[in-house]
């Protein structure tokens, strides 16, 4: 396994498995899961361990060379972006815990996979020094290819009263995994439910969601600086990097389709690319890419810099990262119908990736944590000062 922390390669190891990832895409679709060349590629690119810390053999990256990496995979299969994206993002909620859990992640290899539900699900009771938990969790991204889960619940005293929420990190092998990913977009992701009966987990493996949404993490190694990124954001942000590549990818093949030399139906033009309309379009469904582009480096610019920096990133920065991968999501989205639009309706045609493209960014879009509409009103409340918020998860 490499251990090199350059921020240049990483990108262009992902770029270079686009090919495959495209090739793949139908097939990954069809399975309801991310098909194993593509994992063996990415494992074999060291993409898995962006996050890992470089103490177990990992990248230990930036947040910005985690988005630019999921951006170029997406270019190729969005579910292969999603997995790898969140696999990753993971990996970096693991390094906030103490070095005892990470040793029993990472201690026989870097190589372990982690998939999540963050948010707090099921019941738990107290017993010992950790808590019993029981409950569903839906929509657990590559939990299919992971041997370990994040698991949201609330931890509870000794008489069931709720002393605080937080993330249970349990082997995969302890849970169910209920096959309920039935969805029109991003179907390679395998976001199946995990179940748990009766589980017991140790309480050094439960991170205290509260603490971490004040930045607070139990890590001993305080000096690692992608350890002191702030938790929501880098949450948030890890989820349109992916929708920034697809967008990416259809400008790219509605580019080398107009290259070819197609004709715009119902015109007197020969060649569609000589039309000033398509031009025009082109060019604008470029520039809202551009916009998400320079919007989620911002983001990430932003991420790194309070990590580097050691200290707590303010209130009204974090809101600006929501409001800013809000807006990646919504730019990609628009990019991508304007594309669809460009090229007609053989877009639709089940043997145009286009389509696929589309599908799977109006289902990643429509991730909660990037409702354009919840983050605008966060945001709008955090520029003015109001104290009361409307979501804890800034």
């Amino acid at each position: 396994m490499t251990t090199s922390d350059s921020s240049t390669t990483l990108p262009e190891r992902a770029a270079a498995l686009v090919d495959l990832l495209r090739r793949n895409a139908a097939r990954t679709e069809e399975d309801r899961r991310v098909t194993e060349e593509n994992i063996e590629a990415l494992a074999d690119a060291d993409l898995f361990l962006l996050t890992v810390p470089r103490r177990f053999g990992g990248h230990q990256a930036s947040i910005r060379t985690l988005l630019e990496v999921s951006a170029e995979l997406g270019r190729g299969c969005g579910s292969t972006a999603w997995f790898t994206a969140l696999v990753n993002v993971c990996g970096w909620v693991v390094g906030l815990f103490p070095e005892r859990v990470q040793r029993e992640v990472y201690g026989e290899g870097p190589g372990a996979r982690v998939c999540s539900v963050l948010t707090p699900g099921g019941t738990s009771r107290a017993a010992g020094e950790g808590q019993v938990v029981t409950g569903r969790w839906p929509f657990a991204s590559g939990c299919l290819d992971a041997q370990w889960a994040l698991l949201g619940t609330p931890v509870t005293g000794a008489d069931g009263e709720q002393l605080d929420r937080g993330v249970a990190l349990v082997p995969l092998a302890e849970l169910t995994v209920e096959d309920t990913w039935h969805t029109v977009g991003m179907r390679g992701t395998g976001s199946h439910t995990l179940v748990a009966d009766d589980v017991f987990v140790p309480g050094h493996r439960i991170l205290s969601l509260t603490g971490a949404l004040r930045g607070e993490y139990p890590t001993e190694f305080t000096d690692e600086a992608l350890y002191r990124s702030a938790f929501v954001p880098v949450l948030s942000s890890v989820l349109v990097g992916p929708q920034l590549g697809m967008a990416r990818g259809g400008l790219e093949l509605v580019t080398a389709s107009l290259g070819k030399g197609r004709p715009l139906s119902h015109t007197f033009f020969a060649q569609a690319r000589a039309a000033s309309s398509t031009q025009i379009q082109l060019a604008e469904a470029a520039q809202l890419i551009d916009t998400a582009a320079l919007h989620l480096m911002r983001a990430a610019d932003d991420i790194d810099g309070w990590a580097a920096s050691g200290r707590a990133m303010p209130l009204l920065d974090r809101a600006r990262v929501r409001m800013d991968t809000a807006t990646v999501a919504r730019r990609s989205r628009e990019a991508l119908d304007i594309l669809l639009t460009l090229h007609g309706a053989g877009s639709f045609a089940e043997a145009n990736p286009l389509q696929r493209l589309w599908r799977d960014q109006e289902t990643a879009s429509r991730h909660a944590m990037t409702n354009p509409a919840v983050a605008s009103e966060l945001y709008g409340r955090a520029l003015l000062g109001v104290e009361e918020q409307i979501t804890p998860l800034i």
